[in-house]
């Protein structure tokens, strides 16, 4: 069932609309989580800082693929909140046709560039051909990865939010029972994990697909959707490019924070994975609510609703508060017994290396939440561009606390990088959002574009050549709530100058 985020109390929308992406999320990291339980209890040690040590390079790739299906889905959450069918399935078959192209390419770039990175990242020889048979797996089964996100994506952008989850908690599940079969049944080893989560990946697309195409006419897509001038498809890469490039900025940061890492031995290793396993499931009530953010955003942006906008976003933020205490008491409290699950016969020592990077990153979530808000914010208003300036403070501040913090403080220096890295980009992503969207408003006020009565009537429409028209205008279109043709008209010009703007 799709959410219509333009209508109702938005404190009330977006935690309703997040509270399914966060139990998917929660879903996700534990069977990534039960991945790194099995190969860290049934295989090695060394099996497991293998595993752990390929976050930061499947980061970026997996990040970009993230970003660019989520950007794409942007475009859409855009034409649903202005109403526009047709655009909607334009917009679905075009991402669908950016997609198998990226697959394509991406999926031979990162398996040939593997083992350089892993070597460039001085990963220690003992779990280096562990780190290799794992993540190449990952990336020849790239393309379930894409799909799977691209059909997650559009869904959210759509307002339904629960569908993804239930096809999330089944990958979860399949994924579960693929690691006992590969892994203990077949003695696949490390790659076995990896099958075992492009496979789930796979058959969950797949049935994504499916539910989305039978469920809502809307996403019914035929062959003259495809057919779209180079302008539109350009639109997606616009948004969903910068966004892709974000992620891939911020992931290299965390390769040169992994490579300051490497150096530092296999058992520092070992206990840093532990830690960031317990570190990301503390973080998706976080993600989740930024992922609701853009798409409430996005379809008010495309409703002309902008103050709702800025009203949604300070709300928001609220609730990233809220969740970023109760993460860190999560990490504070569950620090030992969770590093526990992951490190067989765990050592004191590894204990309590996981422990203080724990305590470290949670001191800062609120840090890590306001990055969250405000920039899924921009990046729902279409300002995707501006996230990859944070990105860059991301990438720079990261770098630099993992070369000079770690050299003269260790483990300790690798602690401090991420939250240096969370702030640096806060302090350019709170001045972008409030000048943008002050500029935003006023020149919306100034039209009447914002005004409630107006955007009743107003329906939107984003033709093949992208060019924005009016309901009256477009082929589907027609006045509702018995307003004249002029005034129709009018408010459409009125809108359609503050949207471009």
């Amino acid at each position: 069932m799709t959410k219509d985020l333009t209508v109702g109390k938005p404190f009330k929308s977006i935690l309703f609309f997040t509270l399914p992406i966060f139990i998917g999320n929660v879903f996700q990291q534990l069977y990534s989580m039960i991945d790194a339980i099995i190969v860290g209890q049934t295989i090695s040690d060394e099996a497991l800082a293998g595993v752990g040590a390929t976050g930061a390079i499947s980061f970026l790739i997996i990040g970009f693929v993230q970003g660019l299906t989520a950007g794409f889905a942007v475009k859409t959450s855009q034409l649903y909140g202005a109403q526009d069918k047709e655009g909607i399935r334009r917009s679905i078959a075009s991402s669908l046709a950016l997609s198998v192209a990226l697959s394509v390419v991406l999926t031979f770039l990162s398996v040939y560039t593997t083992m350089p990175l892993l070597k460039l990242m001085q990963t220690p020889e003992d779990i280096v051909q562990h780190s290799y048979d794992y993540i190449v797996t990952i990336y020849w089964g790239l393309a379930a990865s894409v799909f799977y996100n691209l059909a997650s994506s559009v869904l959210r952008a759509l307002g339904d939010s629960k569908t993804p989850l239930v096809f999330l908690i089944l990958a979860a599940l399949l994924n579960i029972a693929f690691d006992f079969l590969f892994i203990l049944g077949f003695h696949m080893g490390v790659d076995g994990a990896g099958w075992a989560t492009v496979l789930s990946q796979a058959l969950s697309a797949i049935g994504c697909f499916i539910y989305m195409f039978v469920k809502f006419p809307d996403c019914r897509i035929k062959a003259k959707h495809f057919v779209n001038k180079p302008l539109f498809y350009l639109q997606h890469l616009a948004i969903g490019v910068p966004m892709a490039l974000q992620y891939s900025i911020t992931a290299i940061g965390v390769i040169v924070q992994q490579t300051a890492l490497n150096k530092l031995g296999t058992k520092i290793v070992t206990a840093y994975t532990a830690a960031s396993k317990v570190d990301n499931l503390a973080q998706q009530s976080l993600a989740a609510l930024g992922t609701a953010v853009a798409t409430y955003c996005g379809q008010n942006y495309g409703a002309g609703q902008f103050t709702r906008i800025r009203k949604g976003v300070t709300q928001s933020m609220i609730m990233g508060v809220v969740c970023s205490l109760v993460s860190l008491v999560l990490v504070v409290v569950c620090a030992k017994p969770l590093t526990m699950l992951f490190v067989k016969d765990a050592s004191e020592e590894i204990i309590s290396l996981s422990k203080e990077f724990l305590l470290w990153q949670g001191v800062f979530y609120i840090a890590l939440a306001a990055i969250f808000v405000y920039r899924n914010a921009l990046q729902g208003i279409g300002r995707s561009a501006l996230t990859m300036i944070a990105g860059a403070t991301e990438l720079l501040m990261r770098s630099l606390a993992s070369i000079f913090l770690a050299k003269w403080f260790g483990f300790t220096g690798i602690c401090f990088s991420s939250p240096s890295a969370w702030v640096g980009a806060d302090v350019f992503l709170l001045i972008a959002y409030f000048v943008i969207m002050h500029k935003v408003i006023k020149k919306a006020m100034k039209s009447g574009a914002d005004n409630p009565i107006k955007l009743v009537y107003e329906k939107k429409s984003v033709s093949n050549d992208g060019k924005i028209t009016s309901a009256a205008e477009s082929e589907e279109g027609k006045a509702i709530n018995n307003v004249s043709e002029n005034e129709e008209c009018a408010a459409a010009d009125s809108n359609e100058n503050a949207i471009a703007e």
